[in-house]
Parts: C-alpha cells; sequence; structure tokens
C-alpha cells in the first residue's frame, strides 16, 4: 500500500442518504446541503437519479447553474435494461441529459440477482455492464462502477463477480466500487476480496458499504488500509435500512488515525458543524452518541475520569476534541466528584478559589442528594450554575410566587382551555395576574411572564423551545414522580431547567421558575432581593 496515495471522498448523502426512513429533502433543502458539503472539501456529490423522479431532475438543472467550490456533481442510475436497447435506454439517456461530468451506474455482480433479478445468464450480464459503460464513457463521462452486491457475490461466486468488474474495466468505467450492498459482510472479508480486485485490476478501486451488521464505517476503513483509494459514504451515516458507512466517522479516522491524504482536503474542524447541519436540514435529531461529533463524544461524568481528564486530556480522549470542531464537556451527576464541580466552575467562568474549602463537598453532597430523588443536572446545566451561585452566596430568587392557582376546563367540542392566577412579589410589590393558555403549564408560563415583565422586561423574549416530561416510578402509576426537563431561549441563547415531583405541573412550575430566574441572572439584573 502506497503511502503517497490520496483518497478521493464521494458523497452519497443527497441519493442514497435519501433513501432512509423518514428522510425527505426539497430540492432547496439538496442545494443547500450539497454547498455546505463543496465548501467541507467534499471531491465527488452524488445528487440523486434523475431518470427515477422530476426532483431529482430539478436538482440537476439548478445544480449545473451553479458555481462550486471544487465538488464534481454526480448523477446515478442503473445500467441499461436490454442489451439491445442501449443507446435508447431511458434511464442511461437522462444520465447524459444531467450534464454532469461525472456518472455512476450499478451493475449485478451477484449471479442471483442477474439470474434471477434480470433473467440473464452471466455472458448477457457482462455485456450489458460493459455496452451500458461504453455507452457513457462514449459521450465523454467519467463512469464510477458500482458493482452491487459485490461481496454476497463475491462469498457465491468469485468467478462471475470478477467477470463483472472485467466488463466494467472493458467499458472504460475510471472506478471500481466494492458494494456491500446487504450490509452483512466482516472486515475479514472485505480485505480478502478487496486484495483480489486490486491485484487484479489496475484502475481505480472504492469501497461502499452499508451499516446492516454495524460494520460499516469498519468495512470502509479496512478496504482502505487494503489499498482501496476511493471512499462512498453519507453524512451522518443515513440510508436505507441501518443506513450506510457514516462519512462523520470515516473522515477523522481516515486522517487522523491513518495518516492519509485526501484528494480535495476537508476542514476538519468543520466536521461537527457540518454534521450537525445535515441533522438540522433533515429535520433529524443529532445522534448526541456519535463518534467524533456526538454531543456525548468527549463528555465526562465519572469523577475520577474527570479527574484525570483535567490532569491531562489524553488519559480519556482518543484525540484533541477541536480537531473536528468538537468541545469537551463535564457533566454534574450523582457520580459526580470534586473534579467535577470546579471544571464547570472554571467553565461558567466562577470564582472557586476562595472557596475551595468545603464548599465543593458541599455542592457535591447536595447534587448527589437532589439527583436520588430524580433531578438530573447533566442535561440541565442552567439549573445547576443556579445551585452553584446561591451556595456561594452570589444568587437569590429574583422573585417569591406566594400564590398560584389553576383551572383546567374541558369542553365538548374538543377546546379546552386553562386558566392560571398569581401572587408574585418582586422587591417588596406585589403584582396580581392571570392568563390562559393551551395547558396548564402554557397557562402558568404565560401568567408567570407576564407578571414578570412589568418589573423585568428582558423577560419578554423568552419562550420554550422544548418540554420533556419522564415518568421515574412507573409502579405508582398517576402518583408516579415525574422529571420534566425544559429548555428555554431568548432568540441568541438556550438554556435547560428541571423540575421533579409527583405533581407534573408542580415539576414543570420549578423549571419554568428556574428559567426565567437563570435568564436575569445572565442579564446582570440587579437584584433587591439578594441576601445580605
Amino acid at each position: 500500500m502506497s503511502e503517497q496515495r490520496t483518497i478521493e471522498l464521494f458523497d452519497s448523502t443527497l441519493r442514497d442518504g435519501t433513501q432512509g426512513e423518514g428522510v425527505n429533502l426539497s430540492v432547496d433543502d439538496k442545494l443547500h446541503i450539497a454547498q455546505r458539503l463543496d465548501e467541507f472539501g467534499i471531491g465527488v456529490l452524488e445528487g440523486g437519479w434523475p431518470g427515477s423522479n422530476p426532483r431529482d431532475q430539478e436538482f440537476f438543472a439548478r445544480a449545473k447553474k451553479m458555481t462550486w467550490k471544487q465538488a464534481k456533481i454526480c448523477a446515478f442510475g442503473s445500467t441499461a435494461r436490454t442489451i439491445a436497447g442501449v443507446t435508447s435506454d431511458p434511464n442511461l439517456n437522462a444520465l447524459l441529459k444531467a450534464e454532469t461530468e461525472v456518472v455512476s451506474i450499478f451493475g449485478k455482480t451477484w449471479r442471483l440477482h442477474a439470474e434471477k433479478g434480470l433473467g440473464l445468464n452471466a455472458s448477457q450480464n457482462s455485456e450489458l455492464i460493459e455496452r451500458s459503460v461504453a455507452y457513457l464513457v462514449q459521450e465523454g463521462r467519467r463512469v464510477v462502477f458500482d458493482a452491487e452486491h459485490f461481496f454476497d457475490g463475491y462469498k457465491d461466486s468469485p468467478e462471475f463477480a470478477m467477470e463483472m468488474l472485467r466488463a466494467a474495466q472493458a467499458g472504460g468505467a475510471d472506478t471500481l466500487v466494492l458494494c456491500d450492498t446487504n450490509g452483512g459482510t466482516l472486515p475479514h472479508e472485505v480485505a480478502q476480496a478487496t486484495q483480489h480486485v486490486l491485484d487484479t485490476f489496475h484502475v481505480p478501486v472504492g469501497i461502499h458499504a452499508h451499516n446492516d451488521g454495524g460494520m460499516a464505517a469498519a468495512n470502509t476503513i479496512t478496504a482502505v488500509q487494503t489499498g482501496a483509494n476511493h471512499v462512498q459514504g453519507t453524512m451522518n451515516g443515513v440510508g436505507e435500512r441501518c443506513g450506510n458507512a457514516n462519512l462523520s466517522t470515516v473522515i477523522p479516522n481516515l486522517i487522523l488515525k491513518l495518516g492519509l491524504d485526501l484528494k480535495h482536503p476537508v476542514d476538519l474542524t468543520q466536521l461537527t458543524k457540518m454534521a450537525n447541519y445535515v441533522f438540522e436540514i433533515m429535520n433529524l435529531h443529532p445522534d448526541d452518541r456519535a463518534p467524533f461529533v456526538g454531543k456525548s463524544a468527549f463528555a465526562h461524568k465519572g469523577g475520577i475520569h474527570v479527574s484525570a481528564v483535567m490532569k491531562d486530556s489524553r488519559m480519556y480522549e482518543h484525540i484533541v476534541p477541536t480537531d473536528v470542531g468538537a468541545k469537551q464537556r463535564v457533566l454534574v451527576s450523582d457520580l459526580s466528584g470534586q473534579s467535577n464541580i470546579r471544571y464547570k466552575a472554571e467553565e461558567l467562568e466562577i470564582n472557586l478559589q476562595n472557596a475551595r474549602g468545603e464548599l465543593p463537598k458541599q455542592v457535591v453532597q447536595h447534587i448527589k442528594e437532589m439527583e436520588h430523588g430524580g433531578y438530573q443536572y447533566e442535561a440541565a446545566e442552567a439549573s445547576f450554575e443556579l445551585i452553584l451561585k446561591e451556595k456561594m452566596g452570589s444568587f437569590s430568587p429574583f422573585f417569591e410566587v406566594e400564590d398560584s392557582r389553576v383551572i383546567v376546563s374541558y369542553a365538548r367540542d374538543g377546546h379546552n382551555l386553562a386558566d392560571a392566577m398569581l401572587k408574585v412579589r418582586v422587591n417588596g410589590e406585589v403584582e396580581h395576574t392571570a392568563a390562559d393558555g393551551v395547558g396548564p403549564v402554557n397557562a402558568l408560563n404565560k401568567a408567570l411572564q407576564k407578571a414578570l415583565t412589568r418589573f423585568y422586561p428582558q423577560l419578554s423574549v423568552v419562550h420554550l423551545k422544548d418540554y420533556k416530561v419522564r415518568v421515574l416510578d412507573g409502579t405508582n402509576g398517576t402518583k408516579a414522580v415525574v422529571r420534566v426537563l425544559i429548555e428555554s431561549t431568548d432568540g441568541e441563547q438556550s438554556w435547560s431547567t428541571v423540575g421533579v415531583s409527583e405533581n407534573i405541573i408542580e415539576a414543570s412550575w420549578q423549571a419554568l421558575v428556574d428559567s426565567l430566574n437563570y435568564k436575569l441572572m445572565k442579564s446582570n439584573i440587579s437584584n433587591k432581593n439578594m441576601k445580605k
């Protein structure tokens, strides 16, 4: 394996990725993602199958009018339907009409598919592949041949699978891509078959792995270590069934672990942002536990781990997080030690220099007791900051709620309504107010903000971004303790708070009160209620 070789990245997010369950992209969505992938440094962008639907046809029509930094747009399709109709085949001609410099077509390399799916013997299937590739090459296209089901076909009949690759090469294919279409191949099988192909052919060899066995990234890396220099995958591993090889995992392994150069250099520090951007456009929840780019990838919870990381992060981190645009996080929970508290205080720019004695111990003990009761501070860092500052004497609540009532009515026409009435004391002055909402939590939130906005106009921009309820003990039925996590935003920053109670309204109320107190604390409001 030559150390001088470079790896070409071929992104199939806009084609194979859109076949994943729950993924639906408009033409504008696809163009936005394509532009970001181009800026990131991907070499080839597979935009879709122009012969299959009008949306992909529109994508290619608009893409060819755009300026691309370095990426080549690629159209995808299959070999012709019949040997006799290659030049008139609507699929192949749709590929040509897309006017992309690169086209990728797949052909059957598993005898089972050729014989049962297409009704062709080895000789006929071979001719179909060669003539289909040759037609596109003669029209001036670079052809990437996807050897569909190659590894299954190779295990069934190495002779048949290799013959199909010879046909593609004879037709003028620029790159032979070995596809684990069913996603069930193991790394040692990938290595063996890939080595046979590399020993036999002298054109670039690529890998296209699916993740049905959880091996897509491992199989991709194995193929590259064996000698493949063309890598296909999708951002975040989106794709049909269990998805494709995850490029946000593969790319940093190629660069940081294998030390390989890419044909088109990528800005690796933008990897996390790139992954999150794709999740956002696809309207999918980010995978917090994704390697390299997940929110939890460099998160530390155990006190022993945190103590070690503070001394030398290499003890529990396999790379420097900033290399992939991520950041180290320390979580505060019932597993915390004093190191967690000191780390979080430093992160929050809270000076503990004068409180290193008993304060960290007191906070650790308080957190352990609260989490034993159901609270969760690793997902509610705003509530944790309020606790820490209150223990230090630098925070006390900006308001007191002296009385609250909620009435919920259920109309027969289905239009249910909740009314909340509050008595709030701010700086010695009492404010009575009421508000209605679509539910008790909404009504309480509106009433509280209505009461406080006269004193604190800054709260007028705060609104709930997310609201989660979890039953902590299902054995008690409707009396079960519940935990409520609330994410709030002022349009610029977001923060999370927590409440726990047997009463879901009370738990929500705790989180709401913390949320507004946190906003006021961060706004540097003078608190006349501050205990001296």
